[in-house]
């Protein structure tokens, strides 16, 4: 039925057809690639988009399609690890908030207000600052300052399921709270969490490639396409390929995840109004 929902809608599924596109590229980055990304061609420097180099080279004659095709793999990789922890952590949090609720979920809930009021991207780049900025730190500092949404999401959905009778009823037959917790009332509290996940992967995307664009991210010679479009920053007037190719492939990634992720919710709505 949810399948059914997200085929009559175009846009959702042009969303699911980029990011799949997307996942198939960076499984097999190695077989699509033409070349090694970090292979020096010190003869083909700056050369333009041509037949052998579609995309052209950069600075040190390394291929750019294959550098590209090796920064969707970190990209992605970054966006689904980052989203994977933040979600965990909020659906931890937002569990406990919305079940006891109480003191317990006042305490929970003003300190989800502390970190909502500090600028996510300062935080990230301020716990960067002091820590070595390597693919899987980046992956835990994206993860570990995103994940109130989803917090508060799954607060206000445990909320909503606390007075429902099936909730009651595991309550009366003495079922443990973790019991409660995991088998009755949060299955029924991922939908609006699948739709944050799925929205999620485009947010960590554009951090991790502002993060590499600023420095700060992954680092030369792993390639990603935030470091791309920091080398075509320096190479702006002479090669613009630097700069056009990484920076289409962001947009195209984050609008592919955020085309998915309304059409599940839009599919979602359709799927609860027919029940």
């Amino acid at each position: 039925m949810l399948l059914q929902a997200i085929r009559q809608q175009r846009l959702a599924t042009g969303g699911g057809v980029i990011v799949l596109f997307l996942i198939l590229v960076a499984v097999f980055a190695p077989l699509l690639a033409p070349c090694q990304p970090d292979a020096i061609d010190a003869a083909h420097v700056l050369s333009p988009p041509g037949a052998g180099r579609w995309l052209g080279t950069d600075d040190l004659g390394r291929d750019i399609l294959s550098r590209m095709i090796y920064g969707c793999r970190i990209s992605l990789s970054v966006g689904f690890v980052a989203v994977g922890i933040s979600t965990l952590i909020g659906i931890i949090v937002g569990s406990l908030a919305g079940f006891y609720g109480g003191y317990v979920d006042r305490v929970i809930m003003r300190f989800v207000d502390i970190m909502l009021s500090i600028p996510t991207f300062f935080l990230i780049l301020a716990v960067i600052a002091f820590i070595d900025s390597g693919i899987g730190n980046i992956m835990l500092v994206i993860g570990l300052t995103s994940w109130m949404g989803v917090a508060r999401l799954v607060r206000a959905e445990f909320l909503s399921l606390k007075g429902r009778e099936f909730v009651l009823a595991a309550i009366s037959a003495g079922a443990s709270d973790i019991r409660v917790i995991v088998r009755h009332m949060l299955p029924n509290a991922l939908a609006p969490v699948i739709i944050s996940a799925v929205l999620g992967v485009a947010g960590a995307v554009l951090v991790e490639s502002s993060l590499s664009f600023l420095g700060l991210g992954v680092q030369p010679p792993t390639p990603s396409w935030g470091n791309i479009l920091s080398i075509g920053k320096d190479n702006l007037e002479i090669a613009w390929w630097l700069s056009v190719f990484p920076g289409v492939a962001i947009l195209i990634t984050v609008v592919g995840y955020n085309l998915l992720g309304e059409g599940l919710r839009d599919a979602m709505d359709m799927r609860q109004r027919k029940i």
